[in-house]
């Protein structure tokens, strides 16, 4: 009977000490949540009035009820009440990881898209309507400086996008002016058009200044939001549209992830978009590349697809620069072939033609020819060896060779002569890569033997189906058993 009333005093006793601990401070949560329920609902009215989802014209509508990371339903300002912050503000920060290069969310809590989007009208309220000093760090440093760009140009985020386009002649002149960067992009954007079909997000190429020469992808031409934006010759320059993920990448260099509110004009705020700047084969930007929705979730793991096709072109653009041999290199135990190799072309002489962003990342000596109008730098300044060596590597049937750096680094590298390096492009724009990689080459002999290496490259793709390499190549199917017959023999 004793050991009965004692194991009851301890279950009292126990059960005393954990009502103390934990409903203490459920109550002290309740009580805070009611005396902070009057502050949310004011602040929630305001922010359905003012929020970049409901944009004038947009037809916009917020989900009432967001899902929980778990997939629930869960309260519009729960969490935010939770943290003690009212109107449901919780702080949430999209940043980009410089050593992934993929975007990544930072913040108090996981947001709900409705979270997420309350931040972006809070910090629009903030820097555009109430021009608080010290708001800034409500959004990413680049989007501030680039709504402060843009207000002063004399921008409201009231004003009306006109979306304007180039006139014909201007757009035919700057079209052609970038039809190398047009044929580099050309299969990467295809295959994009397929990695987004089931998503409503589309891609969009831009030249260096903003204006669309092509885009590919699940474009509704029904709706006019995204018809206007894909048009040819529309400028999509930060002095047009306000801030966007183009004007964004092209001014700031660097991948960027946009959504909603998080666009200057309320337009725009319809759209979320990740943003790649181009770099080509001389290290200067020339473009941007570009996936866009039109209402539709946040995805900010596109921009990790947006960067690594956005080096993909960038390695076409490189391997479409003239060039007698071509360097592919990597750290040792990488393997040869893929996106993630420097590419470096030399002339016959051994100077340096073209480069990409792996390259310029690998071998430093190449970072001061960019953008200063220096002579380009010969292999000898790059390699601690003789550059003979790498031409003589060449002829040795694409051997991998050690290239030491002068820092003492090692890399291995596959030198490639011309004519094998534009093989490797056969995917870049049917019918006009051959004739692309052997600009300024008068042989016509070697000619005839990139365009054999191209159709052959493209038959063994098609695994063997000569009407679909055809039809890559833009070229009819006699030709390429011509082609192919002129070669065996």
């Amino acid at each position: 009977m004793v050991a009965c009333e004692a194991r009851s005093t301890v279950v009292t006793t126990s059960l005393g000490i954990f009502f103390r601990i934990f409903h203490a401070p459920v109550s002290a949560a309740a009580a805070r949540n009611t005396a902070l329920a009057p502050s949310a609902a004011r602040m929630a009215t305001a922010n359905r009035g003012s929020t970049a989802g409901k944009t004038a014209g947009t037809g916009f509508k917020l989900p009432s009820h967001p899902l929980s990371p778990a997939g629930r339903p869960c309260g519009q300002r729960a969490a935010a009440l939770a943290l003690g912050r009212p109107g449901g503000t919780v702080r949430t920060r999209l940043v980009h990881n410089a050593a992934t290069m993929q975007p990544s969310v930072h913040g108090h809590c996981p947001a709900t898209p409705l979270a997420r989007l309350d931040g972006i009208a809070h910090a629009r309220r903030a820097l555009l309507s109430d021009r608080r000093a010290g708001a800034s760090g409500l959004v990413e440093p680049w989007i501030a400086r680039s709504w402060q760009r843009c207000l002063a140009l004399g921008h409201q985020p009231r004003h009306r996008v006109a979306f304007d386009a180039l006139p014909a002649a201007a757009m035919r002149h700057a079209r052609e002016g970038n039809q190398r960067l047009i044929q580099a992009a050309h299969t990467t954007l295809r295959d994009l058009g397929r990695a987004l079909v089931d998503t409503r997000y589309f891609a969009i190429l831009t030249n260096a200044e903003g204006m669309v020469v092509d885009s590919s992808g699940p474009i509704d031409r029904q709706d006019r939001r995204a018809d206007l934006i894909t048009r040819l010759g529309v400028d999509l320059s930060e002095r047009s549209v306000g801030t966007t993920a183009i004007g964004a990448a092209l001014t700031d260099l660097q991948p960027v992830w946009l959504h909603r509110g998080e666009h200057f004009f309320d337009d725009t705020a319809v759209y979320s978009c990740a943003g790649v700047p181009l770099f080509g084969p001389g290290g200067q930007c020339v473009g941007m590349l570009d996936l866009t929705g039109v209402e539709v979730p946040e995805r900010p793991e596109l921009l990790h697809l947006a960067v690594q096709s956005a080096r993909r072109i960038e390695n076409a653009l490189a391997l479409l620069r003239p060039h007698t041999l071509m360097l592919r290199l990597n750290w040792p135990g990488h393997c040869l072939g893929g996106d993630t190799d420097a590419l470096i072309g030399l002339d016959a002489d051994g100077l340096v033609t073209a480069f990409n962003r792996a390259a310029r990342d690998m071998v430093p000596q190449l970072q001061p020819a960019i953008g200063h109008g220096l002579p380009p730098p010969h292999a000898a300044d790059l390699f601690a060896l003789p550059f003979e060596m790498l031409f003589d590597a060449a002829r040795r049937d694409a051997e991998v060779i050690d290239v030491p750096l002068w820092s003492g680094l090692r890399l291995h590298a596959r030198a490639l002569p011309a004519g094998r390096a534009a093989g490797q492009i056969a995917s870049i724009a049917p019918g006009r890569a051959a004739s692309a990689a052997s600009n300024g080459n008068t042989d016509q002999g070697r000619l005839r033997d990139v365009e054999t290496a191209l159709i052959r490259k493209t038959v063994e793709e098609t695994r063997g189906n000569v009407a679909q390499a055809a039809e890559r190549l833009g070229v009819r199917r006699a030709t390429v058993y011509r082609k192919l017959g002129l070669r065996r023999s």
